[in-house]
């Protein structure tokens, strides 16, 4: 929640940074045209402006007009993040994703869409985290949606595989965990790492999967950690 606070008051920074841009531009436009009445007799005494000036003066106004339209775009957008960073946001975009993925619930669907089982069950003293069925175009494409997971997690059941998480996946672009300015987010919340890649023992060095961001959201399996932790102590491998 701390981080979702964060992000919220950002996106209200920069709303209201826009709008004071779009203040002083109106107000850069008014100071141009308002005159006192000494100056305005001024002005009247002066000669007509040539029609390059008018030319001219009509640019500058056009100008400031798709300006003012650009600015108003940008409050309209960063309007619509905020809202998408509430509490009520969020949960709407959960329950979208989750709506999207519960067909997956079936693992033969999973890999009828691609999905290919790339780990066994994993798990650690923090709890299990299941069985990761992958997607390579996903993870190819930089891209984050969030009815597409780069990655399933599966815990085993009785009757084969369960669906109890989404893992959303993006590669780290300089490679170097000691940098993360290109850490992403999703449902207000940043991802994990960045991390080594999880890769089976005896993978070839610079194979398998590289260093990268991930996060889990365990949207069938209540997980007693978290929402979004990478570990659940109620799966069992």
């Amino acid at each position: 929640m701390k981080q979702l606070r964060i992000l919220r008051a950002r996106a209200v920074v920069a709303v209201a940074l826009v709008l004071l841009a779009a203040c002083s531009a109106v107000a850069a436009s008014a100071a141009a045209t308002d005159a006192t009445p000494a100056r305005q007799l001024e002005l009247a005494k002066t000669p007509p402006p040539s029609a390059r000036q008018v030319a001219a003066l009509k640019r500058r106004v056009a100008a400031q007009k798709r300006q003012i339209a650009k600015l108003q775009a940008s409050v309209k957008s960063l309007r619509a993040q905020v809202a998408a960073l509430s509490p009520e946001g969020v949960a709407r975009e959960l329950a979208r994703s989750k709506a999207a993925l519960d067909k997956y619930q079936s693992v033969d669907q999973a890999r009828a869409a691609g999905y290919v089982q790339r780990s066994p069950c994993v798990a650690s003293p923090a709890g299990g985290m299941g069985m990761h069925f992958e997607n390579d175009p996903a993870m190819a494409d930089p891209a984050l949606d969030v009815t597409k997971p780069e990655i399933l997690v599966y815990a085993p059941g009785p009757s084969g595989p369960v669906l109890v998480a989404a893992e959303w996946w993006k590669r780290d672009a300089d490679q170097n965990l000691s940098t993360d300015e290109d850490r992403p987010s999703l449902f207000g919340r940043a991802f994990d790492g960045p991390m080594e890649g999880h890769n089976p023992p005896g993978t070839p060095a610079g194979q398998g999967m590289p260093r990268h961001y991930d996060l889990h959201v365990w949207l069938w399996k209540r997980n007693p950690a978290g929402m979004f932790a990478q570990w659940n102590p109620d799966v069992r491998c």
